[in-house]
């Protein structure tokens, strides 16, 4: 059981580095090379052709999907799309700090979601130390909260759908299918590409990055893109494992804590000025991703604990599905 949750733990580490190494990259590639969906193109282009070369190399091998499932695959990569398409909108029609407030709701709709589509139930100590790493993030990101009507409900709509490709990234991985994580990614970043070079056209940043290479394109900027998408191939690889072997609700909280890390880092690499009312969120964000993954470990114990020998020689133990320990009993047929 420790080894399955240490296992969990580092890949959520390897998680954290990747996520905060690619945000603070992507600020400094954007700046020169102002295009988010040729960005996005670029990354799922590195995970098509890393996935396809670690499958050439023998890492891992592709399940056999029916029609069906081949179906869901496809529905995934729109999701996958759409939710960067409805977060890369709504970001334009509301202030950073309201995007990021709304956007730390996802604990709060994976738990919904989780409940009523799902039928898992959560102990009353996961609600609670939910609720510091919700606040937290709302003082943190305390500043102008400008918005739109529509703004707020694109907001709220990518921080749904952010809770539930988080959820459907697990259930694809640990549910009847048991992808591989390479497996999936190979799957759908072929498709994701497509439909990001697809919409990149339709809203003509295409046309403009032709323009912006045929001019400005230097050996560095291309060198740098490179890096940038081989970054972004080893965070979804980081993640999907990550996701597997935790589970949905520890990745979205895992996410709200990635946020405060990355306004630490802005400040002491950009020089950036935070308030009393900053710091006070930073940490009780902190404290409360602490105190979830103590209450997460503390019940995964519980749960080992509770298995009476002669039911480990018959079957799978408790441990060998991810999340908490009431998330497995209502997985249980």
């Amino acid at each position: 059981m420790s080894r399955s949750i240490d296992s969990g733990y580092m890949w959520l580490a390897a998680y954290f580095v990747l996520n905060l190494s690619l945000t603070l990259y992507n600020k400094a590639i954007l700046n020169g090379f102002s295009y988010p969906w040729s960005l996005t193109a670029i990354h799922t282009l590195c995970g098509s052709v890393g996935c396809y070369l670690l499958y050439i190399l023998g890492f891992f091998t592709p399940a056999k999907l029916n029609d069906n499932e081949n179906m869901v695959m496809l529905m995934f990569s729109v999701l996958y799309t759409i939710n960067i398409a409805i977060s890369n909108v709504s970001l334009n029609l509301v202030s950073v700090a309201f995007h990021q407030v709304i956007r730390a709701m996802t604990p709060v709709f994976t738990v919904a979601i989780s409940i009523f589509a799902l039928q898992k139930t959560y102990s009353r100590m996961i609600y609670l130390s939910l609720v510091p790493v919700v606040a937290g993030v709302a003082f943190a990101t305390i500043g102008e909260y400008d918005y739109t009507i529509l703004g707020f409900l694109l907001t709220v709509l990518g921080t749904l759908l952010a809770a539930v490709k988080t959820i459907v990234t697990n259930r694809v991985q640990v549910g009847r299918l048991k992808l591989h994580p390479l497996d999936l990614l190979l799957r759908m970043s072929p498709l994701a590409f497509i439909q990001c070079v697809f919409y990149s056209y339709t809203t003509g940043e295409l046309q403009r990055v032709r323009d912006f290479c045929s001019e400005n394109m230097t050996m560095s900027l291309a060198g740098g893109l490179a890096v940038n998408g081989a970054i972004a191939f080893a965070l979804n690889i980081v993640s999907f494992t990550a996701n597997k072997k935790t589970s949905a609700l520890t990745m979205t909280v895992a996410g709200n804590v990635k946020q405060v890390l990355s306004i630490i880092l802005a400040v002491m690499i950009f020089k950036l000025n935070i308030n009393m009312t900053n710091a006070f969120g930073i940490a009780l964000t902190l404290l409360g991703g602490a105190w979830y993954g103590n209450v997460e470990l503390s019940e995964k114990a519980k749960a080992n604990a509770s298995i009476l020998p002669t039911s480990l020689s018959s079957g799978a133990s408790a441990n060998d599905q991810p999340g908490t320990l009431s998330e497995k009993k209502a997985d249980r047929p």
